[in-house]
């Protein structure tokens, strides 16, 4: 499969390719393994009324909106790679190649029914107390402290406005004259 292509449905053939008996009838090889695009698979996914009011919704299309896992995007050539000098056959580079996709995607797919849902629930719970934690506790002594602390805020603009503004405005004048011009010997 190549990346960035897009195709109704891919398909390997499992055949061997040197097999002159297949193409010289005129009949396409069967295909023993078809693999559907994402992109089929979410638009044919049938959901509660619940879940299309819902704002999880969009989640289902976009699942890594921001690029947080880039680096898992792993094709089998990625991983796997014969130089030109040593090749094995034909018959075993695709078996191997439908085999690695197969177990990827149902390996992936068990452990997730496995790890997912418990995962979800326990860090939902330190989200969540971590959350009611910063909301009745961290923001509200955070503000008791800003509010006890706000004639600091006038003073410290006031003395940055006296001593060290000044400063920091004729030094930046007095650099500025200066210029760099590079030139090649």
């Amino acid at each position: 499969m190549m990346k960035g292509e897009d195709s109704e449905e891919v398909e390997i053939d499992l055949g061997d390719s040197s097999d002159p008996e297949e193409s010289e009838n005129g009949e396409e090889p069967q295909t023993l393994w078809k693999a559907q695009p994402s992109l089929e698979e979410e638009e044919n996914i049938h959901t509660s009324t619940l879940v299309e009011i819902s704002d999880t919704k969009p989640l289902i299309n976009a699942r890594d909106p921001r690029g947080i896992n880039d680096c898992l995007k792993v094709t089998f050539e990625d991983v796997i790679a014969e130089p030109v000098s040593v090749r094995s056959g034909d018959r075993v580079w695709i078996w191997s190649n439908a085999l690695f996709e197969v177990s990827r995607v149902w390996i992936y797919r068990v452990v997730t029914v496995l790890l997912a849902l418990p995962m979800s629930v326990l860090s939902g719970f330190i989200f969540a107390i971590l959350s009611c934690f910063h909301i009745w506790m961290i923001r509200p002594c955070l503000q008791c402290v800003l509010i006890g602390t706000r004639w600091l805020w006038g003073l410290w603009n006031i003395v940055l406005g006296i001593f060290v503004d000044p400063f920091f405005r004729s030094a930046g004048k007095c650099c500025g004259g200066f210029s760099i011009h590079l030139a090649k010997e």
